[in-house]
């Protein structure tokens, strides 16, 4: 590695460190969070060691080669962003995001780590540790102190591909002090699902996109949450005051006392809003002119199914069931799924729960399933949800066992996620059957009738083969984030692209509109339980379009319905018609503003 030539930046004075700060990002879940922050280190993780077969050391290195690009592609994230950034700040991120890419191109680092692969058929974690703690020390050593402080950057870098390595999810949560404000560099929807928000007021970090799965997490979860602040570990230091208000995308590191007040009269502001909306819980979902509208819960852990009671849920309609699959290296067995999801149905007690199988790949990696996923180019498009649980039926079979088992406690419904054809729909409804006559055999009770099955509308290709599916669904749920995804070619968890992600550009809507019908036509119910679904400024479009169940995070369900009961349901149909005219999103979005303004 060459020493660069640029003069590192001089330390920040004291004086500086202390002075308010307030930075910009992405407020990806409402709500204002107040309290001390707790910076998420890398930190150092610990990794075994084992002996590469001789006929797998190609594949360790491709393994090796996999978490540096991922590494590459978070520093890029990371430069990129920093280069909206202006002054010190800029200059002094961007210098060390520079130092950390060479480490990962063609560096040391990274030729001593194949090396020992392939000439001590070392696994590479093992081998990226033993590097990184060589270097490191000789780097230590070094008499110039602006070159031995480069120690900690290759001890950084070093940890950032053991945890891309590794899939490691942060264990550093459970011992935090109630009101903690979590800053990190990124969490995952993993990481995010051990954040309890009994303890931890909100988080904020310098990576993520507002439609990504660890922005959906925070708001099911009813955290405050900006994502997207670059330089913000440059200033973060574990303990300093700090706010973080999600509505407004802003995070203020050691506000001022004025600062805090004005902030603390803002959350009671909030609190009596979210009082007053309470007290519609027990009142109908109807529109003004008499038409009901049911409203349902998504649940992504199972602690939120007690959280959609109190909202008011009349059901769950989207039971995502990756949370079985998160922060652990195995798979759980029949039991452990019947037993988890058992709990969940008698939460609900009597209201029908909507489980969706397992629908990981893209940015849901478990490190439980590595083995099942393997390599994949592009992994959105690859092999995940239903084409995981087909091409691996003992996963998909414990899932319907522990479904339908549970299914004796209360109504369920099967939900299949990523369907693109009327064969993958018949292939799971004979697995059901299979796994039903295994159960019974065993002398264990079943539901009877047998769940109804239903599919996830969020291709493309679903959408337009609707009609079809119409002959072998019993229900439709349309995922408007993936289709909206898939339908515009756009990563919305990509934060260089994630402006173009827009769930009202025609082609979207027309999808929509398809699949609406087309269930409508063949008498079967379907919903939209994506997270336009859970905003309000969506609903009489959706309503319009003929979608008459709409399935959110449970903190979401009482402004919802505060909205359904303001409108006006054959307007909104007037409306919608209106809309499905158009063929520019930008006027879609005035036709839609304008239709609130005058509906409030």
């Amino acid at each position: 590695m060459k020493s660069s030539d640029k003069t590192p930046p001089r330390p920040r004075r004291r004086k500086d460190r202390d002075a308010e700060r307030v930075f910009e990002g992405l407020g990806v879940a409402a709500g204002i969070g107040i309290g001390q922050v707790h910076v998420v280190e890398s930190g150092a993780i610990t990794v075994s060691e084992y002996e590469i077969a001789a006929d797998k050391i190609d594949d360790e290195i491709e393994r090796f080669h996999g978490a540096l690009q991922k590494s590459e592609r978070q520093l890029r994230k990371l430069m990129g962003k920093a280069g909206e950034l202006h002054g010190a700040a800029a200059e002094e991120l961007g210098f060390l995001l520079d130092a950390h890419m060479q480490m990962l191109t063609g560096s040391r680092v990274t030729r001593g780590v194949e090396q020992r692969i392939r000439e001590n058929r070392q696994n590479a974690e093992a081998a990226v540790q033993a590097v990184i703690s060589k270097v490191a020390h000789d780097f230590a050593s070094l008499d110039d102190a602006y070159l031995a402080a480069r120690a900690a950057d290759v001890r950084d870098v070093g940890n950032r591909i053991l945890r891309n390595l590794t899939q490691t999810a942060y264990e550093a949560f459970k011992n935090l002090p109630e009101g903690s404000i979590v800053v990190a560099e990124e969490l995952t929807p993993a990481d995010t699902a051990l954040l309890d928000p009994k303890k931890i007021a909100g988080f904020a970090t310098a990576l993520g996109g507002k439609e990504g799965h660890t922005a959906i997490m925070a708001r099911s979860l009813g955290l405050p949450a900006v994502l997207g602040i670059p330089d913000l570990l440059s200033f973060a230091r574990t303990g300093q005051d700090v706010i973080v208000d999600g509505q407004a995308g802003r995070v203020i590191l050691n506000p001022t006392p004025a600062r805090i007040a004005d902030y603390q009269q803002r959350q009671d502001e909030l609190e009596r809003d979210e009082k007053q909306l309470s007290r519609l819980r027990k009142l109908p979902s109807v529109t003004r002119d008499g038409q009901r509208i049911g409203l349902l819960a998504n649940v992504e852990l199972p602690r939120e199914a007690e959280m959609a009671m109190n909202a008011g849920a009349e059901g769950i309609g989207l039971l995502r069931t990756e949370f079985l699959y998160m922060n652990r290296d195995d798979v759980p067995d029949e039991t452990e799924q019947y037993e988890a999801l058992r709990a969940i149905v008698e939460t609900m007690d009597g209201r029908p729960v909507t489980i969706r199988t397992l629908d990981v790949g893209g940015e849901k990696l478990a490190a439980s399933l590595r083995d099942h996923l393997g390599e994949s180019a592009n992994p959105a498009l690859g092999l995940r949800a239903i084409r995981l649980s087909l091409k691996h039926r003992e996963l998909l079979d414990d899932q319907l066992a522990a479904i339908l088992r549970a299914g004796v406690h209360g109504p369920v419904r099967i939900l299949l996620p990523m369907i693109s054809s009327v064969s993958e729909v018949k292939q799971v409804r004979d697995a059901m059957l299979q796994v039903a006559r295994r159960i019974k055999r065993r002398g264990q009770k079943l539901p009877d009738p047998l769940p109804p099955v239903g599919v996830m509308i969020e291709v493309p290709g679903a959408a337009l083969a609707a009609d079809a599916l119409t002959q072998v669904a019993d229900f439709f749920a349309i995922g408007s984030n993936d289709l909206t995804m898939y339908t515009l070619a756009i990563d919305r968890g990509e934060e260089q692209v994630a402006h173009l992600y827009n769930p009202l550009h025609p082609a979207v809507l027309r999808l929509v509109q398809f699949s609406t019908e087309a269930a409508l036509r063949a008498r079967i119910p379907i919903s939209v339980c994506g997270e336009i679904a859970g905003d309000a400024r969506f609903v009489p479009l959706l309503l319009g379009l003929g979608i008459q169940d709409l399935s959110m995070a449970a903190t979401a369900l009482p402004r919802i319905k505060q909205r359904i009961r303001n409108l006006d349901y054959l307007a909104s149909a007037r409306f919608a018609r209106q809309v499905m005219d158009q063929w520019d999103s930008g006027r879609i979005a005035m036709l839609l503003d304008d239709f609130n303004a005058l509906a409030t």
